[in-house]
């Protein structure tokens, strides 16, 4: 259960992080790739584009929070099983605890 945990903390900061970054860059990248060529004036039907925008936006949101998932899912993974190595590996070279005499009644 405490792995499950793990890997959902890594996956939804994954996806947090994922989001965030596709919110900072999306706006530049989206300006950039509309920007008419040789700044010519051009007439537009302004809704559509105001829809195309926000789209494209929100779609480049989703991407960056499924990579950012996947990724973090990954880097959780990995995470899960070197601690559970080294988990391991100290689990053996430790000696067992001393025994506790118990008084006879």
């Amino acid at each position: 259960m405490n792995a499950a945990k793990t890997l959902l903390n890594f996956v939804l900061s994954g996806t947090l992080l994922g989001v965030l970054v596709a919110s900072w860059a999306g706006p530049h990248f989206i300006g950039w790739y509309n920007e008419t060529p040789l700044a010519t004036q051009t007439m537009c039907n302004l809704p559509k584009v105001v829809h195309e925008v926000t789209s494209t936006l929100l779609t480049w949101q989703m991407v960056g929070a499924g990579i950012g998932a996947v990724v973090f899912l990954v880097l959780g993974i990995l995470f899960s099983v070197r601690a559970n190595r080294k988990a391991q590996r100290e689990g053996t070279h430790t000696p067992p605890p001393p025994a506790t005499s118990q008084p006879a009644p």
